[in-house]
């Protein structure tokens, strides 16, 4: 696959097709999206917010969850806020989302399964992360992005004036719904 990707963006570079995307590292709109890595959204996702290149921010996992208040989402988001000029941020979850019920017994299954020693396991274990807590999903989906919005806006290191919402899109029509009435 990595054959045809570098054959394509050479093409690509040569017709000068990055023109059109031309922008600048600040967003236009001010906004940081924190969002699942879900195929189906790359391109529904700012569709149905109504977002161009240059528009905003996207932080994407799997999940669209900020699991710890020092991860790797979370500093994305302060740099953004301090560095980028980020003054709101959404935090959408969405339908039929696959990192909603994983399984870390199942996975860690399929590590060992695939040659990952398991003393590699144990190891981790050991200096204490809780795989399912680490690797698990989670059962409510709204609860999910509330919790993400919370840890955000309860963060010591996020100034008041951050407008922070959660929100739902339905993964086939682009819905966009409020995940709870205390983000208006």
């Amino acid at each position: 696959m990595i054959k045809e990707i570098l054959a394509y963006n050479e093409s690509f570079v040569q017709q000068e097709a990055y023109k059109q995307y031309e922008t600048d590292k600040f967003p236009e709109k001010k906004i940081a999206v924190v969002s699942c890595m879900d195929t189906r959204l790359t391109e529904l996702l700012p569709a149905a917010l109504g977002i161009k290149n240059g528009d905003a921010k996207f932080i994407k996992n799997a999940g669209g969850v900020i699991s710890h208040p020092f991860g790797s989402a979370m500093r994305s988001l302060l740099i953004g806020i301090y560095e980028l000029e980020i003054e709101e941020i959404l935090v959408i979850g969405h339908t039929d989302c696959g990192a909603r019920r994983t399984d870390s017994i199942k996975m860690i299954d399929k590590m060992t399964s695939r040659g990952i020693d398991p003393k590699n396991i144990d190891m981790i274990r050991y200096y204490g992360v809780d795989f399912n807590q680490w690797l698990g999903g989670f059962e409510d989906l709204e609860k999910s992005i509330l919790k993400s919005v919370e840890m955000i806006r309860n963060h010591p290191l996020v100034p008041e004036e951050i407008r922070i919402y959660g929100l739902i899109i339905d993964s086939n029509t682009g819905k966009l719904t409020l995940a709870n009435e205390i983000n208006v």
